[in-house]
Order: structure tokens, then C-alpha cells, then sequence
């Protein structure tokens, strides 16, 4: 699903815009997230919480991961409370290089069909760094009203991960770092591994060394060689729930090539259920 939009703004451009002509959403996620942002954000953005907002988390992550999507009335309604509307240009930003919340959100608006919604890059540091003011103020605005039919961008699930990792015709990518897709920590889920079939592609290499995403043609061409001619609908890409698979999304989509299959469930649902799992490196 194309936009005629970069899905990335740089701090500068974003100075140049009117700020009441944008909407600027903080998705800063973990702990004391929403305390951070009222202690102080980019001036006018709005909140939106990773755990509430963006996903609905249930008391069984093996049933679709840490963070399932929320149904489509309820992103509906999370939508209309932050004053968005189908036209709205949105901005969204994290303190972690787009891979905390911004990434997923914006995957999130684009998959309802929402095309002016780019990622700030750098995020939170670039444009204090640049010059962008910051506030700790309560942003005022009215609700509206987004109607939300439906997920137009492709999603798999358990099942299609295990089909797909068994098909040479298939790619499944694990965007986590190294340690632990080869099992050597597991910080945030029960088991440490990873999907056996699968092939990591850590989502820290979508980045320069000064934390920017690297360019679309360096993008461009490093996805092509990982994804060797299959197409979108072959290709499932997955996290540890979900979030930050989206900021490979967002690099691919960057990079000018079709938006693959999102496995929302992820490591986290997968590790739960009775399926196979590569639990240490093989040497």
C-alpha cells in the first residue's frame, strides 16, 4: 500500500513546518513513560500509550503476544480522543530511534489506510537538538471522529509462521538483537531462542552510527539481498511482540519496497505455545 508520503521527517524539516497544521504524538513507551511526557514533550504533541492506546493487553500472551492489536473500535476510538481525523498530517516520535512506539503507530495509521503520518527521525533528541521547543503544558484540543473499517496491511499469524518457515519459497525475519535471537538473553519473555527457521536481521542495523536511519538506497539495497526477490506476501517479520518488527517495516517501506506480513504475536506468543524452538546458538 503505497503513501505519497516519506514515512521519515527530519528534525529540520519538521522546524519548518506550522505547528497548527500538524498533530505530533509522543509514543515514548516503559516505565514512568507518561510521567516523562508530562514532565516534558515537543511542544503541542499528544500522548499515546503503547499499553493502552496501541495494543490490547491481555492476561495471556500466549493468545497473540505481549501486545495484540486492539480491535478496530477501540483504535477508532483512541484516534478520535487524540483529535486525529482521516486528513490530519500526524508527526510521532519516541526517545528510542523509532523502535519503541512511533514505528508501530505509524505502522498501526497506515494500515488503516491513514497515508500523512511520518516517524520523527532521531526522535526526541534530534529535534531538542535542533532546536524544536519543548514544553511540559497539557495540550487542549477537541476529539473527533476517525471511522475504522479494517487492517489493510498484511498480518500472519502462528499458524503462517509455521508454514512459512518450512517453505524454502518463505523468509521469516527476527528483527530482535543477536544475544537473543541466539538464546544468550531474554530480557523481556519466558524462554530464551528463537523461531527455527528464521533468520535475524537486527533492527538497530536500519540505523547510522548516530542513531539516523540510513539512507533509502543503503535500505534498499540491504533488504533486497536479505529478501532475494520473494515477494511481500512470503515475507513475515517478527519481534519480541510485535513493536519494534514495525520499525523494519518502516525501513523497508522507506526503502521503497512493499510492506511484508507483520507477525503480531511474536516471540512472545510463539515461546509459549507448543511449538518448535531453537533454544541456544549452534556452533
Amino acid at each position: 500500500m503505497a503513501s505519497k508520503f516519506s514515512p521519515i521527517i527530519n528534525a529540520d524539516e519538521l522546524l519548518k513546518l506550522n505547528l497548527s497544521e500538524i498533530i505530533v504524538i509522543d509514543a515514548r513507551a516503559g516505565v514512568n513513560a507518561e510521567e516523562n511526557y508530562k514532565a516534558q514533550h515537543l511542544k503541542n504533541a499528544r500522548y499515546v500509550d503503547l499499553n493502552k492506546d496501541l495494543a490490547s493487553v491481555e492476561n495471556d500472551p500466549s493468545n497473540g503476544g505481549r501486545h495484540p492489536l486492539p480491535s478496530l473500535s477501540k483504535f477508532s476510538e483512541v484516534l478520535s480522543k487524540l483529535g486525529i481525523s482521516p486528513s490530519s498530517h500526524i508527526i510521532v516520535y519516541d526517545d528510542k530511534n523509532g523502535s519503541n512506539a512511533a514505528s508501530r503507530f505509524w505502522w498501526m495509521l497506515r494500515s488503516i489506510g491513514h497515508e500523512k503520518v511520518q516517524v520523527l527521525n532521531g526522535g526526541l533528541q534530534d529535534a531538542v537538538k535542533a532546536g524544536f521547543p519543548v514544553s511540559s503544558e497539557t495540550v487542549n484540543f477537541e476529539n473527533t471522529e476517525y471511522p475504522v473499517s479494517e487492517w489493510k496491511l498484511k498480518t500472519a499469524y502462528i499458524d503462517d509462521v509455521e508454514t512459512a518457515r518450512n517453505n524454502n519459497e518463505s523468509i521469516v525475519i527476527d528483527v530482535r538483537d543477536k544475544n537473543r535471537f541466539d538464546g544468550l538473553t531474554e530480557p523481556l519473555d519466558l524462554i530464551a531462542g528463537h523461531i527455527p527457521g528464521a533468520v535475524n536481521v537486527p533492527f538497530s542495523e536500519n540505523l547510522d552510527e548516530n542513531g539516523l536511519f540510513k539512507s533509502p538506497e543503503i535500505l534498499n539495497e540491504k533488504y533486497k539481498e536479505v529478501l532475494k526477490n520473494k515477494t511481500s506476501n512470503a515475507v513475515i517479520v517478527h519481534c519480541g511482540s510485535g513493536v519494534t518488527a514495525c520499525h523494519t517495516l518502516l525501513a523497508m517501506d522507506y526503502a521503497e519496497i512493499e510492506i511484508p506480513k507483520l507477525y503480531v504475536g511474536s516471540w512472545s506468543e510463539w515461546s509459549r505455545n507448543d511449538r518448535e524452538m531453537a533454544l541456544k546458538k549452534i556452533k
